[in-house]
């Protein structure tokens, strides 16, 4: 526990850091975040779905990751007071598909099951025959039936990340744009942190260890270990041409893949789950043959669509059996901390899970992450 004269180095700046930073910067904690910017971090790549309903995902998983979900009205009111005109975030709907008649109706029972429970935030749920799915999403194929959630949102992670860290500054945050190396000194009991980067030392009472998959280096480093691996994500940003895409709901097949359209014409999908690869941020044939197949097969209309870039990331996946991150003091050093294996629900439970660990520095309750610890 801390109290607000502390000075706490938050290592890493992607929705993980970010939001670390906010929660302690907004209750007026010192706080500096260091991030280089390295290739593959996974919030700069992502385009993220905020419809935890329709998620595959059971018991203390999907509770972390519903509850993320609910957070988000409140978080994005908090940067939207702060005067940040862009939070990247649109409440579009989300669209669960099928051809399987069945398998949609069994998916439904449980989706409605959790709009419910989740009230207001998550809106509305419509049954879609084909002709209602042509309606609000054109390029689908003709022979899917689909359940409409209206509560779904989406984000595009670069701009939420930049909004969090922009929200951080006007509370006083700084953002040291270079790599850092943590030293640890104990002097009188007392656990002193030492960052430094090419350019200058600076001392911390807290250290905040939030590099996504780069996390159990940083921690290996200390004399810790963590059980976070690597997974590559490839997704391609498509466009059409003339097209309004803005009010058009994200996708979801009830399998890996999704789609998530933008403004402006954009359509992301993807993503690739691609294990074992390590760091290798390289854009493969495999993965991009993967991601088109994958939309082509329930949204055809999408064949003709101007391919304009792919983004890769690398997920911190949490080895833990539930898939549950890692959000809580690191066992027996004073004043080290970790948030990481956020895995590919990082965007919707960053800024909850980010908000309660800056509550648990500071020693006030934070029940959400309490059974995150490590």
């Amino acid at each position: 526990m801390i109290d607000t004269s502390a000075r706490v180095a938050v290592i890493g700046g992607g929705i993980a850091g970010a939001s670390v930073a906010f929660g302690l910067a907004s209750r007026d904690v010192s706080v500096t975040v260091f991030d280089d910017a390295m290739a593959g971090q996974a919030t700069a790549a992502s385009a993220g779905i905020i419809a935890p309903w329709v998620s595959t995902s059971t018991g203390a998983y999907y509770e972390t990751y519903a509850a993320g979900g609910s957070f988000y009205p409140d978080f994005l009111k908090r940067l939207s007071d702060l005067g940040i005109p862009e939070l990247g975030y649109r409440r579009s709907g989300a669209l669960v598909v099928n051809q399987n008649p069945d398998a949609l109706a069994e998916a439904a029972r449980l989706i409605r099951e959790r709009a419910a429970a989740a009230g207001p935030v998550a809106g509305e749920v419509h049954d879609m025959d084909a002709a209602n799915l042509t309606e609000i999403f054109p390029p689908i194929a003709p022979d899917m039936t689909g359940l409409f959630i209206t509560g779904g949102g989406r984000v595009d992670g670069r701009t939420l990340r930049d909004a969090i860290l922009t929200g951080g500054k006007a509370h006083g945050a700084r953002l040291v744009n270079d790599s850092a190396r943590i030293i640890s000194n104990s002097t009188s009991g007392t656990a002193t942190w030492t960052v430094g980067t090419t350019s200058a030392m600076e001392d911390f009472d807290v250290v905040v260890v939030a590099g996504g998959a780069r996390s159990a280096e940083v921690l290996e480093r200390l004399g810790h270990t963590a059980a976070i691996t690597a997974q590559r994500g490839q997704l391609i940003h498509l466009g059409l041409h003339g097209t309004n895409t803005s009010p058009w709901p994200t996708v979801h097949p009830l399998d890996h893949h999704y789609i998530t359209p933008f403004d402006g014409g954009r359509v992301v999908v993807g993503a690739t789950r691609e294990d074992g690869v390590g760091f290798d941020v390289r854009t493969t044939a495999a993965g991009q043959r993967q991601v088109l197949d994958d939309a082509l097969r329930i949204a055809p209309g999408l064949a003709e669509a101007t391919v304009l870039e792919t983004r890769v990331g690398v997920r911190p996946m949490s080895a833990r059996a539930s898939g549950l991150p890692y959000a809580g003091a690191v066992p027996g050093t004073s004043g080290l901390w970790l948030a990481s294996g956020f895995g590919a629900g990082g965007l919707t439970m960053g800024p909850l899970i980010g908000d309660g660990l800056a509550r648990a520095i500071l020693g006030q309750a934070a029940p959400e992450i309490a059974h995150l610890a490590l």
